[in-house]
């Protein structure tokens, strides 16, 4: 089977940023994509709060990123990520074009648009119905269309769509937009944007093609028609993270639950980007835990490289676990280390409170502080102290 130190899975502004900083710290890295690079960036027209740039479309700063990953020499690999097992202490990454073990994975998937859900929405897909206005909208050249939504990528996409859509209308079942306050006053000063207040869409009818919407006004119940040949749905996001669910925790929708470390609950899976629990979903949010993500990983990557070194690989080791953030163990260990070097012997000092997760393994985080013995990396023998003498003993 396959080995590499990490791997990442998704290749958008947090898995490509991953993969830059992790290169930077040395690791071997594999970053996996079953599409185009970039994520959700290669659907955004225009792209201008990415600090240091003042404009750029989606697809350019996709390329940007991907050059400077390939710039440190990533390896990206065109494969579909199924799933992520756990076997034993191996972490394993199954693909559609075989398995890889990693040393540590970051979850980088991203998320997609929501569908409506109302009648006639799944039948006229690509049909009329779109979820990507840089994709379709010069389909709709001197036509009228609607935008369903009120965050910041529904009106945002609904101005693009004023390219080339003689109006646009925005329909949103609140009062009012959710949208930042310069993507909704950009929207309302231009005369190509209707916005539809209080509304929701109850079904979409044409005969083949998308050629009228029966709306519902929630305050009033009144039911309406709007006749247009295209409608974009911006309906808030569904997180990709097929590949780890049920494995990691999750909150309500399947969004992974992370750390300020990026970390998740499973030991050596860290995950970012626009798959985490997280208040905004942007580039410059993906990439920053990109970034944090691949740093934590590097620190795993050389914490459980020492550990397994130190601990479980010789054939025998009498190790002293203490917790650096109680004095008197503290001062127990600097006694453990002079006892170790009057008796000519080494002794490691494990940080259980920074090493918490290993500490956990070898069950001894109750029992802290506690001299061990292990044998292959198996605990053999075990023994609480409390002073010097203690020490001395276990020490014999």
């Amino acid at each position: 089977m396959e080995k590499r130190e990490l791997v990442i899975i998704g290749a958008g502004p947090a898995g490509m940023t991953a993969a830059i900083y992790g290169r930077r710290s040395g690791l071997d890295v594999l970053l996996l994509e079953k599409g185009a690079t970039g994520g959700q960036i290669n659907v955004t027209e225009e792209i201008e709060n990415w600090p240091g740039v003042q404009h750029s479309t989606g697809p350019d700063l996709g390329k940007m990123f991907r050059e400077h990953a390939l710039k440190f020499d990533t390896e990206i690999r065109t494969a579909d990520a199924k799933k992520v097992e756990l076997r034993g202490d191996k972490k394993i990454v199954v693909t559609d074009k075989g398995e890889i073990e990693a040393e540590a994975i970051i979850v980088a998937t991203g998320a997609h648009f929501r569908r409506l859900g109302c009648e006639g929405e799944a039948e006229r897909i690509g049909q009329g119905v779109s979820f990507c206005a840089v994709c379709d909208g010069a389909f709709f050249e001197d036509e009228e269309v609607a935008v369903v939504g009120g965050g910041n990528t529904a009106v945002e996409e609904g101005v693009y769509l004023t390219k080339f859509a003689s109006k646009v209308y925005i329909i949103h079942r609140r009062d009012e937009f959710r949208a930042d306050r310069a993507a909704i006053e950009r929207a309302l000063s231009n005369p190509k944007v209707v916005p539809v207040w209080n509304t929701v869409v109850e079904r979409i009818e044409g005969d083949g093609m998308v050629e009228n919407l029966v709306l519902k006004n929630v305050k009033t119940g009144e039911i309406s028609n709007l006749k247009v040949p295209g409608v974009f749905m911006f309906v808030g996001q569904t997180p990709d993270d097929d590949c780890v669910r049920g494995l990691v925790d999750a909150v309500k929708g399947g969004w992974i639950k992370v750390n300020e470390n990026m970390e998740t609950s499973v030991e050596g899976i860290f995950a970012a980007g626009d798959v985490c629990d997280k208040h905004l979903r942007q580039v410059i949010t993906a990439a920053s835990d990109g970034a944090i993500a691949a740093m934590g990983a590097s620190a795993y990557i050389n914490e459980q490289l020492h550990l397994r070194t130190t601990l479980l690989e010789p054939e025998s080791v009498t190790a002293f676990f203490y917790s650096s953030i109680d004095e008197k163990q503290v001062r127990l260990s600097t006694a453990v280390e002079s006892a170790a070097k009057a008796k000519g012997v080494k002794i490691p000092l494990i940080d259980g409170y920074r090493n918490a997760r290993m500490t956990e393994k070898l069950n001894l985080s109750a029992r802290l502080p506690v001299m061990v013995e292990l044998r292959k990396g198996e605990v053999a023998r075990t023994e609480t102290v409390t002073s010097e003498a203690d020490i001395s003993k276990f020490l014999g």
